[in-house]
Formats: structure tokens, C-alpha cells, sequence
């Protein structure tokens, strides 16, 4: 992310443009930049096509429809669309990852078979009516400017799967790695079998 802002490659214009190996150069760090690079240049694609270019278009569908699109969109999964909704959209659709997928197994909450559709509904069943302190008037301290994405209003159930999510997410990054995990450490040892 860091190197496409500093390209000014965070906007459909500029991803319109950008040549494919410049594309791939800048997110290179990220793994699979080729497959990656194509497929934002599909995702391009497809909203000019289908939306005119505008992604406020686009993001004004109904989310099982929109869902349903970018699932059928080449190289994109149920995370990738479902990170595209929730992070980019604004749309109340929980992301799953390997770290949720994993502290859920760890825990004995749900086995590693479990689909990423199961898990989906477990977190929204269970998150939708969750209270959030709304501190939206806090002063951030931001790495970055944040982009009008980041600033974005959300809806009290997105911003809950947001901020879910990105700790799912740190606890994953740190405590529950894929090997050796640090259980002794994590802050949900707690809630270990």
C-alpha cells in the first residue's frame, strides 16, 4: 500500500494507466505480484464495464448482488470480495482469513473444515448487535494522510466487522502463528480449551 500511495496509484485513474510491469513493481513485496497486478487491472475492467467507472455505482448495489459479481470476476475469492465490500464499500460482510480461521480451530470453536461461509455467518450472527463506543472525535495518530476510504462514515455493524477483523488479525501476526504459537502470551489464552 505504501508503495502504490507514494506512486499515486490508490484511484481507478491511475490504475487505468499505470503500465502492467510498473503495476507489478510497485506491489511486488506483497507476493504473486503478477496474478495480483492482473487482477486489479480485471477489477478496473469490470467497473468501468459494469459501473461506468464509478465506484459510488458500484458500491450503491445491493451487497449479495455486488457479491455475487465479484465473485465471478477471475481470481476472486470469497476474502478478496468480501474485503473489497467491507474495507472499500462500507458493506456489513465479516472478512475471513487464515488468522480467523485459525484462532477458531485453536479454540475449539469451529474445526479447520468449517467453510468460509459458516464462519462468515458465526461472526455476523454474533457481531451485528455489539455496542462500539463511537470515538470517531478521537485524534488518530496516522502513519499516512488517511484516504477519503479510511475516513469513510460506517454504518455502527461495519465499523464493528472493521474493527473485529483488524484485531483477529493482530492476534494472528503475534500470537498465533502458524508455527510455534505463543499461547502463553496471547490475550485470548483465556478462552484456550
Amino acid at each position: 500500500m505504501r508503495r502504490l500511495r507514494q506512486g499515486r496509484l490508490l484511484s481507478l485513474a491511475a490504475m487505468r494507466k499505470v503500465p502492467l510491469s510498473e503495476l507489478e513493481d510497485r506491489i511486488r513485496s506483497s507476493g504473486y505480484f503478477r496474478q495480483k497486478a492482473a487482477r486489479l487491472k480485471t477489477l478496473v475492467i469490470f467497473v468501468d464495464e459494469r459501473y461506468g467507472g464509478s465506484l459510488r455505482r458500484m458500491f450503491a448495489q445491493p451487497t449479495e448482488n455486488l457479491r455475487q459479481q465479484l465473485l465471478a470476476l477471475n481470481g476472486v475469492g470469497p476474502e478478496t470480495a468480501d474485503s473489497i465490500l467491507l474495507y472499500a464499500g462500507q458493506h456489513p460482510v465479516f472478512v475471513v482469513d487464515a488468522y480467523t480461521r485459525r484462532i477458531l480451530e485453536r479454540h475449539a470453536i469451529m474445526p479447520a473444515s468449517a467453510s468460509y461461509e459458516d464462519i462468515r455467518e458465526l461472526f455476523e450472527r454474533s457481531l451485528t448487535d455489539v455496542p462500539r463506543a463511537d470515538d470517531r472525535d478521537a485524534k488518530a495518530d496516522f502513519a499516512h494522510p488517511p484516504s477519503p476510504m479510511s475516513l469513510a462514515r460506517r454504518s455502527a455493524v461495519v465499523q464493528v466487522y472493521n474493527d473485529m477483523h483488524g484485531l483477529i488479525v493482530g492476534v494472528g501476526k503475534h500470537y498465533c502463528l502458524k508455527s510455534k504459537p505463543r499461547c502463553e502470551a496471547c490475550p485470548l489464552r483465556g478462552f484456550l480449551p
